[in-house]
C-alpha cells in the first residue's frame, strides 16, 4: 500500500468537507434524476473528458511556471 503524506495537503479553514459533498451529491441527484442509464453513463463520459482537459491545462500552467523561475 502506498502511503501518503498529508502535510503536502494543508488544512483550509472554514472548508467543510461534508457539507461540500452532500451539496455535491444533491447538485447531481438533481442533475440526473430523470436520465436513463445511457444518458447518465454519456454525462459520465463528457465530465470524465472535460476534466482530462482541465488538468492537461493545470500541468502546462504548472510546466511553464517551473520555466520561468
Amino acid at each position: 500500500m502506498t502511503k501518503i503524506d498529508w502535510s503536502k495537503y494543508p488544512v483550509i479553514p472554514g472548508f467543510d468537507s461534508l457539507k461540500w459533498k452532500w451539496e455535491t451529491q444533491r447538485k447531481i441527484y438533481e442533475e440526473t434524476k430523470g436520465m436513463t442509464w445511457e444518458e447518465q453513463r454519456e454525462r459520465l463520459h463528457q465530465a470524465s473528458e472535460q476534466a482530462a482537459v482541465r488538468r492537461k491545462a493545470l500541468a502546462e500552467r504548472r510546466a511553464a511556471e517551473v520555466q520561468t523561475q
